[in-house]
């Protein structure tokens, strides 16, 4: 069993949804997902044990430490080359507020209506 960038996905708008009741449809369609891509990725997250299958919610103290240290290496960034984009990461809202930019250019998502100029940065999931 691997996990895929999308599971985290899913974890997070759960996260999001709070005590709102859910179903797997109703989930694929706020994720623009098919209902058996969610099915599937919610048994590839119980499996992981970051879902509690019997309460249905994410193991928030599990999904933390893993986001904290393992998406960056389960899920590796691509950096690409310069284009002009919308901010991402630490470049943009709301990180940007609070961290020192570096002297580089900013990562950002490629956008042709892009205000910034920065080395374009793969999405965990689309």
């Amino acid at each position: 069993m691997n996990l895929k960038p999308q599971d985290i996905v899913i974890l997070l708008k759960l996260v999001t949804i709070g005590d709102r009741q859910w179903s797997f449809s109703s989930l694929a369609n706020e994720l623009a997902m098919s209902p058996s891509e969610v099915h599937s990725g919610i048994g590839r997250v119980t499996a992981a044990r970051l879902f509690d299958s019997q309460r249905k919610v994410p193991i928030l103290k599990s999904l933390l430490e893993f986001l904290v240290h393992g998406v960056k290496y389960s899920f590796p960034p691509e950096r690409g080359s310069l284009t002009r984009g919308m901010p991402t990461s630490y470049a943009g809202p709301p990180l940007n507020s609070d961290l020192i930019p570096t002297d580089g250019p900013p990562p950002v998502w490629p956008d042709p209506e892009g205000n910034v100029r920065g080395y374009e940065f793969s999405p965990l999931y689309r």
